[in-house]
């Protein structure tokens, strides 16, 4: 069954999870049904060695990388089924804080009140919380706290922001994770 490994840093996360790894591969379990994830590329790549190490060319089959390299993988195949084309556009953090300054210009918003690096933060943070553009902008507590912090235009800006996206077919990292999830929940 499903196993989360949470621990510090040089405790042994990625031999553990190598190791079982292994062990359910040696005991027949069809590499296609494993699922493994990990925070960093390097320990992707570091149990993908160990396993291949171990197994050989069998764990080429596995589910293995980074939760954003996997839902990256997953919603290339299924993404239309929310909307999206299969051959979306990843924004790194370059072209999303572009895309806020883009934005600010067309709506006349001072660069210095809304800072877009500030801005890309505050619209990760609602992503991570899985808070929509939409669900930000009818919800009257961010509405107050927008405007007693002097930045009444945040949830007009983050809306433009992700309607930007989706017309282009781009997804930002935040988006990654939350599509996934939306599409995992629908």
């Amino acid at each position: 069954g499903p196993a989360m490994i949470v621990a510090g840093a040089g405790s042994g996360k990625t031999r553990v999870l190598t190791y079982r790894i292994v062990h359910m591969l040696r005991h027949e379990v069809d590499p296609f049904q494993i699922l493994s994830l990990t925070f960093t590329n390097k320990a992707a790549k570091e149990m993908r060695h160990r396993i291949y190490a171990a197994v050989g060319p069998e764990a080429r089959n596995l589910w293995m990388g980074t939760f954003h390299s996997i839902f990256s993988r997953i919603l290339r195949s299924e993404s239309d089924r929310i909307g999206y084309p299969r051959n979306f556009t990843i924004y790194d953090s370059d072209d999303s804080k572009s895309l806020i300054k883009t934005i600010l210009g067309e709506m006349k918003l001072d660069d210095k009140l809304y800072k877009p690096s500030n801005m890309l933060g505050r619209i990760s943070a609602a992503k991570n919380a899985l808070v929509s553009a939409e669900e930000y902008m009818g919800n009257s507590e961010y509405f107050e706290n927008d405007n007693s912090s002097g930045r009444p235009k945040f949830g007009h800006l983050f809306k433009a922001y992700q309607d930007r996206c989706f017309r282009a077919g781009a997804m930002d990292f935040d988006d990654l994770l939350v599509n996934t999830h939306k599409l995992f929940a629908n």
